[in-house]
């Protein structure tokens, strides 16, 4: 936190009229770029320079001598990172900077809901704020392209519509702090395995129809003020200084006005730096301040550049191009005034992210056939011994997995938000049934967690299905974990498999007590050999300080689980299109092969039923969709007007995501079956109904043709519109035809 603010060193004159003359820099009143424009005519080439790198961990320079402040950034995008050492990754030892960490990206994703989007960006905004951050180095909206990305927690799930749809809130949220978003990994970082060496090839088509939407939303949609560019290289040069996805796509078609921050290592040539894109250079690998020739002035925007200019292979030109843009950020943050205090760890954004939690998480199953009774919810009145199993329900998550781990005040565990839901009105027990990763540090934050453990792996299981024998419902809280091969930063995980002998546990309980429910605590799909014979299963994520309780809250009814999956659960690994085409590798060469046909538009396209599908997600209660309305013809440039009537035909009040899908059919150039178009989360009371409606811009069902490098609706062509609950299920389907 920086505790003293730096006050512009203003230098005044004194007009006739005796008022000062304020530089036009200085004046909020004036329009961005002509203050841009006068504070470079006011700076020194070597300040130019200086603002476009690092000058410790998390921050760059300002021009001291204008009062023009530094710039602070934080990693996000779940939380506000703990302060570091000022040249050490290692936390500073502060004992005020324990954050909220809300729920991981994709159980926001999962809950379908731009209204809690845009809650999480005002909560998340807010203790960035309090704690003098300018740069939230979030959100991330890399689409799930394989369930071994050791990142895909952190990001919105397979399709670019809904993640961008649920970015957009989350950045107007933040920004409206007077704290830039920094949406992230711009673009194709789709794998943690050997990112900084993977140079990705994949059509024009893929890349405009999948992997870049999302982040052409937040941009424009959105209007993040910063955005960062990935590892990975695409047509052999690394995004950090990436000509053609910079230049051409980014601040070319896309009219980017704000500023592109290298991730942190990601800059690698000072030629390519100082031409392509980058703006802002963090992290590149010298010895900080440690070593003579090695220091922040070692980075390719910094001396490298400052003889790059000297020697007239980079113009002055160039270089206030870049200027500009770090110039907007800091005005846009930094030097903004009249900004909120913003609040930190507030009941609030507890309360927020306890919210954001229990509507994110997925009930997957609920079937009575294994057990004779639905399990959940589990009905207090109605038992009287509750068995939990599995090292994920006592587990802190939020610690570990990389840069977005956080340190909190205190993470309310499953266990815990169990023991409080329940009280005494119900016996709980305890068994640890598995041992994960005992350990529990990142960076200098430590969990306190002693999760050692002396029992043999056979011994484990033996105890917890004596347990199980005689409890009224078990709960087995398993999944993965943030550790390395995991999900996890910088690793991709091993197999799809669950770790830790989980598979043969799982199927010890329900053997031997058939009201077995599995919560899965990750974020990311896992095989479940075990499906068939386990009653009920809770897709449970990483729901951050309130996770206990945001889960408690859905196990025992309090709140009706509305969660719908943001990416497809295949049954085996080689049903996953990259790893099916045998082209997921950890090599330097990435061949997406697969084209448009990402998460359920391959599973549709092969005709592969997946394990859970794509927007699938159960509830306590039923919806009927009824009365569906859709033009019969669409102009080229008008929009499609949908309708439909969703009834709650249960006993209680619940939410439901009605999905809209639509597909050309006998297309020009070959297309998926069906494409997520629209979709809505409505609240109904017990038998009540709502008419639904939606208008969809004739723009969103273009296809991208490479030939002619441009969007295209086909004319006089059939289309159908699918009323949906999920992409596997479709209620009701009506026909339109383009004019």
């Amino acid at each position: 936190m920086r505790l003293l603010k730096i006050f512009p060193a203003v230098f005044l004159t004194v007009a006739c009229c005796g008022q000062p003359d304020v530089p036009a820099y200085l004046d909020e009143n004036r329009p961005l770029d002509e203050r841009v424009e006068d504070a470079l005519s006011r700076m020194t080439r070597e300040e130019k320079v200086a603002i476009l790198h690092a000058q410790s961990k998390f921050s760059s320079p300002g021009v001291p001598r204008l009062g023009i402040p530094e710039l602070w950034t934080t990693d996000g995008p779940h939380g506000i990172r703990p302060e570091v050492f000022w040249d050490e990754w290692d936390q500073a030892g502060w004992t005020n900077d324990s954050c909220t960490a809300f729920p991981a990206l994709t159980c926001l994703a999962a809950s379908w809901d731009r209204e809690l989007s845009a809650l999480y960006g005002k909560s998340i905004g807010e203790e960035a704020r309090y704690r003098e951050k300018d740069v939230l180095l979030g959100p991330g909206v890399n689409i799930y392209r394989t369930p071994y990305n050791g990142r895909n927690f952190e990001y919105m799930g397979e399709d670019p519509y809904l993640a961008g749809e649920m970015c957009v809130p989350y950045i107007q949220e933040v920004q409206k702090n007077g704290v830039a978003t920094c949406l992230k990994h711009y673009c194709l970082n789709n794998q943690e395995c050997n990112r900084h060496i993977a140079d990705v090839s994949l059509d024009d088509r893929a890349l405009y129809e999948i992997y870049l939407p999302a982040f052409k939303k937040g941009v424009q949609e959105g209007g993040s003020w910063s955005i960062m560019a990935a590892y990975n290289l695409y047509k052999g040069q690394h995004l950090c200084h990436n000509q053609y996805l910079l230049d051409g796509v980014l601040k070319g078609e896309w009219g980017f006005d704000g500023a592109v921050v290298s991730d942190w290592g990601g800059a690698h040539d000072s030629d390519q730096a100082a031409a392509y894109g980058l703006d802002l250079e963090f992290g590149t690998w010298t010895d900080g301040l440690a070593s003579k020739g090695k220091s922040y002035d070692a980075y390719h925007l910094a001396q490298p550049l400052l003889e790059r200019i000297k020697e007239g292979k980079v113009t002055d030109a160039q270089l206030d191009a870049k200027a500009a843009r770090v110039l907007k950020l800091i005005f846009r943050t930094a030097m903004k005034s009249g900004k909120p205090f913003g609040s930190l760890n507030s009941p609030e954004h507890l309360e927020a992210a306890r919210k954001i939690g229990a509507e994110g998480i997925v009930l997957l199953k609920n079937d009575p056939a294994a057990s004779g009774v639905k399990v959940f919810p589990v009905e207090l009145d109605q038992v009287k011994k509750i068995l939990v199993v599995g090292e994920n329900a006592i587990k802190m998550m939020t610690v570990g997995g990389g840069s977005s781990s956080l340190k909190v005040q205190h993470e309310v565990s499953p266990m815990e938000g169990l023991l409080a839901a329940v009280g005494d009105r119900a016996e709980v027990v305890y068994e640890r049934g598995y041992v994960g990763d005992p350990s529990g540090s990142y960076n200098g934050v430590t969990s306190g967690q002693d999760l050692s453990e002396s029992r043999s792996e056979d011994q484990l299981i033996e105890d917890a299905v004596r347990a199980a024998a005689d409890a009224d419902v078990v709960l087995f809280f398993g999944g993965l974990n943030k550790s390395s091969g995991q999900d996890c930063e910088d690793s991709d995980r091993n197999n799809y498999s669950l770790p830790y002998a989980q598979d043969r546990l799982i199927e010890a309980l329900v053997a031997a007590n058939p009201r077995t429910a599995v919560c899965l605590v990750s974020g990311n799909a896992v095989a479940m050999p075990w499906v068939d014979a386990v009653p009920a299963i809770l897709q449970c994520w990483y729901c951050g300080s309130q996770a206990g309780n945001s889960i408690a809250d859905v196990i025992f009814g309090k709140v009706n689980p509305s969660g719908k999956l943001p990416f497809t659960f295949p049954v085996q690994i080689s049903d996953s299109p990259a790893h099916n085409l045998g082209v997921y590798t950890c090599g330097a060469d990435v061949d997406y092969k697969e084209g448009i046909y990402v998460g359920y538009r391959w599973f549709e396209h092969k005709d592969i039923k997946p394990l859970f599908a794509f927007g699938h997600g159960l509830s306590y209660t039923e919806f009927e969709y009824s009365d569906f309305v859709c033009d019969r013809k669409l102009c080229q440039n008008g929009s499609l007007h949908l309708a439909l009537k969703v009834t709650n035909t249960g006993d209680r009040e619940g939410k439901e995501v009605v999905q809209i899908y639509v597909g050309e059919e006998n297309p020009l150039l070959e297309r998926p079956e069906k494409e997520l178009k629209a979709f809505a989360k409505v609240s109904l009371a017990p038998g009540e109904s709502k008419t639904v409606k939606f208008e969809i811009p004739a723009s969103e069902l273009a296809y991208f043709n490479p030939d002619s490098h441009s969007w295209v609706l086909d004319p006089d062509h059939e289309f159908k519109v699918y009323f949906a609950a999920a992409s596997d299920d479709v209620r009701g389907s009506l026909p339109f035809r383009t004019r």
